[in-house]
């Protein structure tokens, strides 16, 4: 009698139940390997962005305030402007920059018009699909504002140092003050490479702070919460300072009593946090970019926050 060749109805299912293991074996790799490829991606944006403000170092003598809200040397007409808006002659956005009006608001014409081209390099590839921004609630003297075109994102901000009536609940003294409290770039100064006194390596100028003005806290979108600040690349009033925060992002800069004591990745409205499992991208003044494990003790990050805080680990011990 001639037998059929082929294959049983066990054997098929014998078949796709191992490709099906193979299948769910090799997917986590294939994720971990698209991470990694997202992670050196947004790695090399923020080492293009530390150059970009290298060279404005270079080109004035000081690095740009992270962002002007009052008049001064480098903003005569006391408009609101980014720090992002001064470095981008030197990220090969000259059209961009010739065309932006520093006598008026970054939300005002002409400028509406603008600040609603994407440029790629201040947005992390790791961050999820965004809920286009097409409005804005009030931050003085911003009033509420629609916009006839989706602002354009940012993934990455200035750190402008620790807020000293958050970090000093974790220490026995209160060591943070107006003196010691800040980084390179905070608002409507214009510090110098000489100005960093702890070292350009141990000293944190830009920080991962993802998906703003959307919420996140604990790691889930909170579209019960509203944020009125990092709404666009060339928002004015996106930097911050580190407070630290609670597990669940739920308390900032409550101390130990409230188990803050986390310096990143629980909340983004306004501390840092990316999507990056583990941590988060550093850029530091030196121009190195860091992953910094969101493990990373309060203190110990704090000190990285500051370009003059003389911080000793000792000292800093809870």
């Amino acid at each position: 009698m001639k037998r059929n060749i082929g294959f049983t109805l066990v054997e098929l299912l014998v078949v796709i139940a191992i490709i099906g293991m193979l299948v769910a074996m090799l997917l986590p790799a294939v994720q971990q390997v698209r991470e990694s490829a997202r992670r050196a991606h947004c790695g090399n944006s923020m080492r293009q962005i530390g150059l970009a403000l290298h060279n404005h170092e270079s080109a004035f003598q000081h690095f740009p305030a992270s962002g002007w809200t009052d008049s001064g040397s480098g903003n005569s007409t006391g408009r609101q402007i980014s720090w992002r808006i001064s470095i981008l002659p030197f990220l090969e956005q000259a059209n961009v920059s010739r065309l932006y009006q520093t006598s008026v608001n970054w939300w005002e014409a002409p400028n509406l018009d603008l600040i609603s081209i994407p440029i790629s390099i201040f947005e992390c590839p790791s961050t999820p699909d965004r809920i286009p921004v097409t409005a804005a609630i009030a931050k003085s003297p911003r009033p509420a504002l629609t916009f006839t075109k989706a602002l354009a994102p940012l993934d990455y901000e200035a750190i402008m140092g620790v807020q000293p009536d958050s970090i000093n609940l974790h220490l026995s003294f209160p060591y943070y003050s107006s003196t010691n409290r800040f980084s390179v770039l905070h608002r409507n100064t214009q510090n110098r490479f000489s100005d960093i006194l702890d070292g350009s390596s141990q000293t944190i100028m830009i920080v991962e702070c993802s998906a703003r003005p959307t919420v996140y806290r604990g790691g889930r979108q909170r579209t019960d919460i509203s944020n009125d600040q990092g709404i666009g690349w060339a928002d004015s009033e996106g930097p911050f300072s580190l407070d630290g925060s609670n597990s669940d992002g739920s308390v900032e800069g409550g101390g130990p009593a409230l188990g803050c004591f986390y310096a990143m990745n629980r909340k983004n409205d306004n501390e840092p946090f990316s999507f990056h499992p583990g941590g988060c991208q550093n850029l530091f003044a030196d121009g190195h970019v860091e992953f910094i494990t969101e493990s990373v003790p309060l203190l110990n990050y704090a000190g990285l926050c500051t370009m003059a805080g003389g911080e000793n680990i000792d000292l800093t011990s809870p």
